[in-house]
């Protein structure tokens, strides 16, 4: 039921929303089928052995696990665009290791990273959730067993103190993650132990299972698979996850199997009982493992699915699943010799890990490196937007065009080419509201320049670190991803961004106590929400005038870089796809209207001290938004410029600044 549950929901089945729901079944299942073994064995020995405990889950599987991530790995290459070889490629490795849930967790709240799609090894998360509890459980019921021996007490007691250590502080954290950093919470290891907590909560009651009346144990075992299935139809994306909510199928599952102790006929064994549950259940890790890397490689190299395909492709995922566990899986799990050999049993599951790493070292480095220094190739001189004269509206140069023999970066490095302010942690993430600052340029300059905003303006920094060095400027940045400066209410997600509120407030608060010389700010949101509750340009535009005019009566010149347009497609994935047709990759310039271009313009009208550069049209010259512009690819994740075309925009920005008020020489060269 688990497993038909999350193959269904991947396949897109619309009634089954809450289908994810099968992974947290999972879980419990496997906290109880964990902890039966290992305190049968205490049971048995009196101890429990590590090593053959780890033996027994690496034959069980690391095997299955190799394999699969082989085959995804050659799929990727095969039939995946190289954008995205590098992110599966080390996603591949961390399921390997069993770490890549971590990875996750931490990709779901990157703001470099929205743009993301579903990696092909994205299930394996749960896997690594499992195996770090195995990690963790085996040496705590040891514990229990040793502290049991000590005050000359029975195991049973100490072992349900040690669940509980695990068990309450874990459900606390999910409760606290899902609500403050439910993208994050949904993957990691701490907010998901309670759930094998539950699992091994069962086994350790088992004996007073089998007591239960039978009426009882039907009724109970009834209602949790109707719990179950109740989280399958009910719970959707939108439910906060896992928190309190996880509980529904946790305990519906918990309840299915205690009651399973005290009868079969009559309760739910008497359906999953039946030879072809058994069968799916008996093939339901192969099939866990392989259907999802062959829904998610379907749907990228047909342009998406629909419910009937992701049908068909589920059907066919059986194939492969069943010789796995035919030849892969179960030869190995059932061999005598590696049964018998704890080394042996190790052995074989590190060289089928060592086989998934490699796959995906192997995908990561097969993205061809063609950029050098400076915007230069081995093909030559990378332009951008040089190419393009005084007054780039309409220059042919910056035309639409079906090719370009060259062009830097790459589709396959356009996530790379981003400002080096992410890599010294310049930006705060969406979820905290904790301001961080750096500096640049002269840090005993006699010109202080703010510099704020959101990603939108972090894009400007390749372009105004050379500046800051050879003006003499002390510039600090003011960096929060996805949230503006301004004293509007903006949304974010589809909920008003507190965090966004009080790092703007913080901020504000900063520059009034120590007023720069200048502020350069821009942003990426064009709306707020008024009073009425709507969100509008009119909003934004009222609470960037609010928030100007807090510092420019101490003073301070505001200089406001204009958002360019919104492309409405991750443009180096269209030019990875059409190299022979960038044309399918431009856009229409109105776009300009749906960013932020619109309230900026309207907040700066009329305002003292607060001027606008607005170079948009040198990085859209025509009326189609070309893709490509001087050998240099324009656009990276979402909306935002790649570092090689913003720096081929520093003289521009320094003559707009200029005009601004804000005197920038610029004598050539880059950072």
């Amino acid at each position: 039921m688990a497993v038909g549950l999350v193959v269904l929901y991947h396949a897109g089945i619309p009634f089954l929303p809450g289908g994810f729901a099968g992974v947290d079944v999972f879980f419990v299942i496997s906290g109880f089928l964990i902890t039966t073994q290992l305190v049968s064995e205490v049971d048995r020995a009196g101890t429990i052995s590590l090593v053959r405990f780890y033996a027994r889950r690496a034959k069980r599987l690391l095997p299955a696990a190799g394999v699969v991530l082989l085959v995804t790995a050659v799929l990727t290459r095969l039939l995946i665009p190289s954008t995205r070889w590098k992110e599966i490629g080390g996603d591949i490795a961390g399921s390997a290791l069993y770490a890549v849930n971590w990875r996750f967790a931490d990709r779901a709240v990157d703001y470099l990273a929205e743009d993301s799609q579903p990696s092909p090894v994205q299930h394996f998360w749960s896997l690594a959730v499992e195996e770090q509890f195995y990690l963790v459980w085996p040496l705590l019921i040891l514990a229990g067993v040793v502290v049991a021996k000590l005050i000359r007490s029975l195991p049973k007691p100490t072992l349900w103190a040690c669940l509980a250590l695990v068990i309450i502080p874990s459900f606390a954290w999910s409760l606290s993650e899902t609500v403050n950093v439910p993208a994050r919470a949904f993957f990691e290891t701490t907010t998901r132990m309670w759930e094998l907590g539950i699992g091994a909560a069962v086994a350790l009651a088992a004996g007073a299972f089998t007591r239960l009346p039978r009426a009882l144990a039907i009724g109970v075992g009834w209602g949790g698979l109707a719990a179950i299935a109740a989280a399958g139809l009910l719970v959707t994306a939108d439910t906060p996850w896992p928190g309190y909510a996880a509980a529904l199928p946790a305990i519906g599952a918990a309840a299915v199997i205690a009651a399973g102790f005290a009868v079969t006929g009559g309760g739910p064994a008497s359906i999953l009982g039946l030879r072809p549950f058994r069968w799916v259940g008996g093939l339901s890790y192969s099939l866990y493992l392989w259907h999802w890397p062959l829904l998610v490689v379907a749907t990228a190299y047909l342009g998406g699915l629909s419910v009937a395909r992701g049908l068909i492709v589920a059907a066919v995922s059986v194939v492969p699943a069943w010789l796995s566990a035919r030849f892969v899986e179960n030869p190995l799990r059932h061999s005598a010799a590696v049964s018998r050999s704890a080394r042996l049993a190790l052995s074989v599951g590190a060289n089928f890990t060592l086989l998934g790493v490699a796959a995906g070292l192997v995908l990561v480095l097969g993205v061809a490196s063609t950029q050098g220094p400076a915007g230069s190739t081995q093909h030559g001189v990378a332009l951008g937007a040089a190419v393009l004269g005084d007054e780039p509206r309409n220059d042919a140069a910056g035309a639409v065009v079906d090719h370009v023999a060259w062009m830097t970066p790459t589709p396959a490095q356009a996530t790379a080419d981003v400002p080096e302010a992410y890599a010294a942690g310049c930006q705060q993430g969406t979820e905290k509201a904790e301001v961080v600052t750096c500096q640049y340029g002269d840090k005993n300059g006699k010109v202080t320049v703010a510099v704020v905003g959101d990603s939108k303006m972090v894009q400007w920094m390749p372009a105004l670190q050379p500046l800051a060095e050879q003006n003499g400027w002390r510039v600090v940045t003011y960096f929060k991803a996805a949230c503006a400066f301004s004293l509007a209410t903006t949304i974010y997600n589809g909920e008003p961004y507190e965090s966004c509120r009080q790092w703007n407030g913080e901020v504000l608060r900063r520059l009034k106590a120590d007023p720069p010389d200048f502020m350069i700010t821009s942003q990426g949101q064009g709306k707020g929400r008024d009073a009425g509750g709507g969100v509008t340009t009119k909003a934004m535009a009222i609470g960037l005038r609010a928030v100007w005019s807090e510092l420019t009566s101490l003073k301070t010149k505001i200089v406001v870089v204009a958002d360019n347009a919104p492309p409405g497609m991750n443009v180096y994935e269209c030019v990875e796809k059409n190299p022979e047709k960038l044309s399918a990759c431009s856009f229409d310039r109105g776009h300009y209207a749906a960013g932020a271009a619109p309230a900026q313009h309207a907040a700066v009208k009329g305002q003292a001290n607060v001027r606008i550069v607005d170079l948009f049209d040198a990085i859209c010259p025509a009326d189609r938004c070309a893709p490509v512009i001087g050998n240099v690819l324009v656009y990276r994740q979402g909306s935002h410029i790649t570092a090689t075309y913003a720096k081929s925009l520093t003289p521009r920005l320094a003559s707009g600044l200029s005009k601004a008020r804000l005197p920038a020489k610029y004598a050539g060269g880059a950072n």
